[in-house]
């Protein structure tokens, strides 16, 4: 009697907000790529952020249809898909594990190209954005210059215009289950992670269904978080500013000195005092806040407080 042989496990991990249009269209097109992929089967795991809308119906409904689909709800919403990948790459079971946004602006297609580089020796495989469709050239603008200062800040070297798109072998992600940040960023921490590591260039599609929660000001938070996270730049910033300004007021005082040794009727007054309280006060001021961003992250890793709270899993072993 000869037996099959036993297909390899692919985990695909999908974080989602309120995705009704999106979740079951997601789930066929992951299904048609492994139906191409004759070595493989797979599981995915969808990770609801608290949806207020009737995902979880479509995503119970699918999980009674098909026990490749698992599911984990979680207690709340906990902000960013961030803790919902770590909660899903927790329950995983795949010799790898994908990543995969639930609005599919990232195609799953793109899975057996990131499975050819995973056989070929690679335990990191990201997809590398070569354009966004759906935003403009402003926003396009900035994202590749958040990109280029924080390669040229951070203390590990990022790959520019990843997200978190991407194939994890199971070596890489046990590694990466081993960081107990709470302030989490995959993309970053899948490269302080290391091992041999590979970019996929491909074109990210607009949204189709549902409303992106991405905003300026969010853009703006999460550049700021990750910056704060992963370089120490702008605490050295502050001393070498420390210092200039330092020796600029040394130098003032030499020129005020000579200034009244040769005109002795030289201007005097209030002007001069209030504009250096004002520049200093300044200085101080944007020292501190950046010291208190330092602070705050501290603040959020001592308190050991849980990542995310899990409110209900299915076709899932539970205790893991």
């Amino acid at each position: 009697m000869i037996s099959k042989k036993k297909k390899t496990l692919i985990s695909v991990i999908v974080p989602c907000f309120n995705e009704t249009e999106n979740i079951k269209l997601l789930y066929e097109r992951v299904t048609e790529v492994f139906k191409n992929l004759s070595n493989f089967t797979f599981e995915i795991i969808y990770v609801d952020n608290a949806s207020t809308d009737s995902s979880e119906k479509i995503i119970n409904k699918l999980a009674i249809k098909d026990n490749k689909v698992k599911a984990i709800f979680m207690s709340r919403n906990f902000g960013s898909p961030q803790p919902s990948f770590i909660a899903g790459l927790e329950y995983s079971r795949g010799e790898a594990a994908v990543f995969l946004h639930g609005d599919i602006q990232d195609p799953p297609e793109l899975i057996p190209q990131f499975i050819q580089k995973w056989l070929s020796g690679y335990d990191v495989i990201y997809g590398v954005r070569t354009s966004r469709e759906g935003y403009n050239l402003v926003w396009n603008f900035f994202y590749k210059v958040f990109y280029l200062i924080l390669n040229k800040l951070a203390y590990i070297e990022i790959p520019l215009n990843s997200g978190e798109f991407s194939l994890m072998s199971k070596r890489a992600y046990t590694e990466l289950l081993k960081l107990e940040e709470n302030d989490y960023y995959l993309r970053c921490l899948r490269a302080f992670v290391g091992f041999k590591q590979v970019g996929v260039p491909y074109v990210r599609s607009a949204r189709l269904h549902g409303k992106s929660t991405e905003n300026f000001f969010t853009g703006l938070w999460w550049a700021k978080t990750i910056l704060v996270n992963f370089s120490f730049k702008p605490l050295e910033w502050i001393s070498l500013l420390a210092f200039s300004v330092m020796l600029l007021t040394f130098l003032l005082i030499v020129i005020n000195l000579i200034w009244i040794i040769i005109y002795h009727d030289s201007p005097r007054g209030v002007p001069t005092i209030v504009i250096l309280v004002l520049f200093l006060g300044g200085i101080q001021l944007l020292s501190l806040s950046v010291i208190a961003e330092y602070l705050a992250r501290i603040f959020l890793e001592v308190k050991k407080r849980p990542r995310y709270i899990i409110r209900k899993i299915i076709n899932l072993p539970k205790g893991v």
